[in-house]
């Protein structure tokens, strides 16, 4: 029993690893996407200024905000797919931790009846 109570802690541990590797991801990606429409929100205020080079390169300036709103759908696509992976995580981890304590619990009833009978036993063999 033991050895199966042994194997589940550490599958909970794996699990909140895992978890925690699916939020670092989502924290990437969605910090990702803000600064992509970052990007593209200075881009679109130097297009507007009289003193910026977008009227000599008008097509560099769209095409780089183009390319930075791409990247910002991009990571927040990557961003809703890892929220789904951290939910899956979750789940997984809940039913893992919910089997530990199962058998951390089945085991401590059956080390506490062991002790019992013993204590049982020793009265017996006083008497």
């Amino acid at each position: 029993m033991s050895t199966r109570k042994d194997r589940l802690r550490k599958l909970v541990k794996v699990q909140e690893q895992l978890k925690a590797l699916h939020e670092s991801r989502h924290a990437a990606f969605v910090a990702a996407a803000n600064a992509a429409e970052t990007e593209a929100r200075e881009l679109i205020g130097h297009f507007d200024q009289d003193n910026s080079l977008s009227s000599l390169f008008p097509d560099l300036y769209h095409r780089r905000i183009a390319q930075a709103v791409v990247r910002q759908e991009e990571s927040l696509e990557n961003a809703r797919q890892e929220a789904g992976l951290i939910a899956a995580a979750s789940a997984r981890t809940n039913i893992v931790e919910r089997a530990y304590k199962d058998v951390r619990n089945r085991d401590e009833r059956e080390r506490s009846d062991r002790e019992r009978l013993d204590l049982i036993a020793q009265k017996r063999g006083q008497e």
